[in-house]
């Protein structure tokens, strides 16, 4: 081994160490843990070992309902705030009066605690016998008559939870975008112009190719941010979310593990590994996706 290849393997020494310790080993038990019955934690005893913990979550309908949430929570926030955010990106990086205030207001939701943005849009949406909520005193004025969204319908509670979701994760990714988009050098604007593009053409094809490594960032990072949501649903309907049925497998998993009579260890490992393996299976194709479409410069 040369010297330099030496140095460098001695740098990355102690991030390997950090990963083996607290990422690998971990996934690892996680995944003995899994197939372990029973297994208990106080007497680290079991027993038996097989797939039937595996075949009690994809059977316990509490799981089911929450991998439903989930996969609805990421196919619709994913897509709806990477748009929105690049839509107002756009917008920002077109203004150049009190752009920078713009950016702080839009920034500011991402520095909030996650829990107080929860209190402020159960307290917008929720019915209660002294008020309606601001929500429905607006549909109200279109003739809509009051809905409860956040004890009533699961289609409001679902609704509600989305637009909370949108909200808390569109500053990141407005910050980003702004950023990328002020890195595309104008000499390709310059030139598009003199030719005389079209402004739609010029976003299509200058603009969006030359962010496309920051948009597909942020959807790997979207994806796996959403299928890691509970605190979004706990900050509004509370931690009974499995009686709410707006429980995630995060949440599922968090109940297995301390739940009543010293949890379910092995149910919440089984659950775990299902979740490493959805997240696993969606960043690949992501991965394979960005090979064609992504701009490599």
């Amino acid at each position: 081994m040369e010297k330099n290849q030496f140095k460098a393997w001695l740098y990355l020494l102690p991030a390997l160490i950090f990963l083996g310790v607290f990422m690998v080993y971990p996934l690892i038990d996680v995944f003995i843990y899994s197939f372990e019955e029973g297994y208990n934690f106080t007497s680290q005893t079991y027993f038996g070992t097989g797939t039937y913990n595996y075949s009690y979550i994809l059977h316990d309908p509490y799981f089911l309902q929450a991998v439903k949430n989930t996969l609805i929570l990421v196919l619709i926030t994913v897509p709806v705030s990477t748009l929105l955010s690049l839509l107002i990106s756009v917008a920002l990086s077109s203004v150049k009066a009190l752009r920078g205030f713009f950016q702080t207001v839009y920034f500011l939701p991402y520095v909030t605690n996650t829990l107080a943005v929860g209190m402020v849009f159960m307290i917008l949406f929720k019915k209660t016998p002294y008020t309606d909520g601001l929500i429905n005193l607006i549909l109200g004025f279109f003739g809509q008559s009051p809905i409860d969204f956040i004890d009533g319908p699961y289609w409001a509670k679902m609704l509600v939870l989305c637009v909370y979701t949108v909200w808390v994760v569109m500053p990141f990714k407005i910050l980003v975008l702004t950023s990328a988009l002020a890195s595309v050098k104008e000499e390709y604007y310059s030139a598009a112009r003199v030719d005389g593009t079209p402004r739609l053409r010029i976003f299509t094809k200058i603009t969006l190719p030359m962010i496309s490594p920051m948009i597909f960032y942020l959807v790997i990072t979207g994806f796996i941010g959403a299928f890691k949501a509970y605190s979004d649903a706990v900050a509004i309907f509370g931690t009974d979310l499995n009686a709410a049925e707006m429980n995630t497998i995060v949440g599922y998993i968090y109940d297995m593990l301390y739940g009543d009579s010293g949890g379910y260890p092995s149910y919440a490992s089984a659950a775990a590994i299902v979740l490493f393996v959805i997240v696993l299976t969606i960043t690949v194709i992501n991965l394979l996706i960005r090979k064609k479409h992504v701009f490599n410069g």
